[in-house]
């Protein structure tokens, strides 16, 4: 009975210590983390699930804790992770993050992306996707959708087929990084959505831009 307590006691620290070091939020302006409010529910269910399993053994205790623990973290907790990584890969790139609940959004500014009136990937922006497909590879259970935008310079049509075309081009680049094609989806907007002024120079700017929506499946 001793031992059976000895390996629960260290299948909980096992299972506490990986839960809290998986869901912890990197802040990537001060360097400080951070426990969630879900990876604290989380906890739980991994406590639970990890007194059940060590009835067998440690190994089926902390696999056993560790899935209950995602479980128990839910969606929030799954997004928290994400972000987290994809704000430290996106430091210094350009590229802004926002977190709207259950989805994550990149703004990937045109400027840095395409050259003006083109929409080849600039090689210099090629790092900056494989930081993004490196995340996405990791976290699976997420649908992608790639928006192209432009200001309203030029025609109608003209920003409709360039916008179309960018957000083709990060989709096609994604998936040959490995992104599966059955979640991302791209679409253009053209001219109708801006997110600043088009009377500026600087909104303008600001308009042309593709988004990367990431999106937890319920």
């Amino acid at each position: 009975m001793a031992l059976l307590n000895k390996k629960i006691t260290a299948t909980l620290i096992v299972v506490s210590t990986l839960s809290l070091s998986a869901c912890q939020s990197i802040d990537p302006y001060t360097g400080e983390s951070s426990t969630n409010k879900a990876t604290t529910y989380g906890l739980g269910a991994a406590v639970v699930c990890a007194l059940i399993g060590s009835k067998k053994n440690s190994k089926h205790a902390r696999n056993s804790g560790l899935a209950c623990g995602a479980i128990g973290a839910g969606i929030g907790a799954y997004m928290d992770s994400q972000e987290a990584e994809i704000r430290k890969e996106m430091q210094g790139t350009g590229v802004q993050v926002q977190r709207d609940g259950d989805k994550i959004r990149l703004i990937m500014p045109g400027n840095i992306t395409f050259n003006t009136g083109r929409y080849e990937i600039s090689s210099n922006f090629y790092n900056t996707l494989n930081g993004v497909s490196r995340v996405l590879a990791k976290f699976k259970d997420t649908q992608l959708m790639v928006s192209g935008h432009a200001d309203s310079t030029g025609s109608v049509k003209f920003n409709q087929t360039l916008s179309a075309n960018r957000a083709s081009s990060v989709a096609n680049y994604l998936e040959q990084q490995g992104i599966s094609n059955q979640r991302l989806t791209s679409r253009g907007f053209g001219s109708d959505i801006p997110i600043a002024s088009n009377e500026t120079s600087e909104g303008r700017k600001a308009n042309r831009r593709v988004e990367l929506d990431i999106i937890a499946i319920q």
